[in-house]
Order: C-alpha cells, then structure tokens, then sequence
C-alpha cells in the first residue's frame, strides 16, 4: 500500500497549495472534495506564503551576490592592514619608529606579532586602530609609513567597512524574510494536511484502490510506493 508525504520544502507547500486550487476552480462547488472555507483559506495562505517565500528568495540571492563582491573587498583590507604592520614592524627594527610609539596603534611594545584579521570584526576594530594610530603619530613629527601609506590602507578600509555595514544589513534582511517565512509553516502544513485527508475521506470507498489514488492525486496529494512493492500500470 503506498503512502503519502507531506511537503517538507516551501517549493512543495506552494505547488500543493496550487494544486488543490486548480483543481477547486474546475469543479462546481457541490462537486469539490473539500469544503468552501477550507478552499477560501488555501488562496488565503498561498497568496500570503509564496510572497512571503519569493521576498525570502529575493533578499538571498541579494546577499550571496553581494557577498561574492564584500569577500574581495575583505581579501584586499586584510592584505593591506597585514602589509602596513609588518612595514611599522621593520620601521621600528631599524629605528626609524620609536617603539613607545607602537601604542598609537594598540599594539604591544614587547612583540612583533601581528593581531589576528581572520574575522571581519577585528578588521574592522584594528583599521581604525592603525589609521588612527598613524595619524596621531604623523601629527606629533613622526615620520609617515610608506608602501602603503596609510593613505592607501584607508582607502581599502573605507571600501571594506562600506561593503561590511551593507553585508550585515543584507543579512538581517534575509534572517527577518526567512523568519516570517518559518513562522507561516506550521499554519501552512497543517491547512495541506486537512485538505489531504478531507480528499482522502471523500474517495475513501472508491474501487479499485488505483482509481482511488488517482482522484487523490488530482488534488495534489502525493503518494510513494515502498521498494518491496510495484505500482499497478
């Protein structure tokens, strides 16, 4: 005997929503295997559940292709900040940086050591440390990092923070679509299980047990066959 399964993606609540709709809109209203309410809340909820699935849609690919963009934006900030400590590093080996002045920058005096960039948070908090430390430095007569500049290193920041605050505004967008989303669900899949077995109980006499399936699955209603049994042609 086979059994029915329930739609477990949103693409499948969608088209089962439609499927018992079409089928509604070619029968008289004496003629459908489900009441008028139970039809009047499945245009209801598909009008509701697909907008609400194509926005969650919409802002996802939005900020996958953003993001595609913002990660090369993270490679590039990361490999200037790293290159313009490792130059204040060297500076300061030969001399040409005091080493009380690796304070400006938030860095301890004591170790060459890079600070970890593998987060995007802490690139944020260490280049607005370091642009801010080498002005100040260059403001009390120090002598200005070259290659890069810390003109340089900036313009790379601004571009990643730029890209950063997009990001995580695109992220809240896609996690507030998917949570409406997930909150209609349940209201979703318990609106497809009445209509299934409100089906289910209108052809329940119908023989054979083959034809009963069939009108079953005019409406939508999806049937699997175990492996050990084969499905009658």
């Amino acid at each position: 005997m086979p059994y029915r399964r329930l739609p477990n993606t949103d693409q499948a609540r969608i088209r089962a929503l439609k499927a018992v709709i079409a089928k509604a809109d070619t029968q008289g209203v004496y003629d459908m295997a489900i009441s008028l309410k139970t039809l009047t809340d499945a245009r209801n909820y598909l009008v509701r559940f697909e907008a609400a699935h194509l926005y969650y849609v919409e802002c996802f690919e939005n900020q996958s292709a953003a993001g595609r963009k913002h990660q090369a934006n993270v490679k590039m900030a990361r490999l200037y900040l790293s290159h313009f400590l490792q130059v204040l590093n060297l500076a300061v080996l030969r001399s040409e940086v005091r080493l009380a002045h690796k304070s400006f920058y938030g860095l301890p005096s004591d170790s060459t050591s890079l600070p970890d960039l593998t987060s995007e948070a802490s690139i944020v908090e260490w280049g607005r440390k370091i642009i801010d430390g080498e002005n100040k430095r260059i403001s009390q007569g120090g002598i200005p990092i070259y290659n890069p500049t810390v003109a340089k290193v900036r313009v790379h920041y601004d571009i990643f923070a730029e890209s950063y605050e997009k990001q995580k505004n695109l992220q809240a967008l896609t996690s507030r679509s998917l949570e409406e989303v997930s909150s209609m669900r349940p209201g979703v899949d318990a609106l497809i299980l009445n209509i299934w077995n409100q089906v289910e109980a209108k052809f329940a006499n119908f023989l054979p047990n083959e034809k009963r399936l069939n009108l079953c699955r005019d409406y939508g209603l999806v049937y699997y066959y175990r492996t050990s049994e084969k499905e009658i042609e």
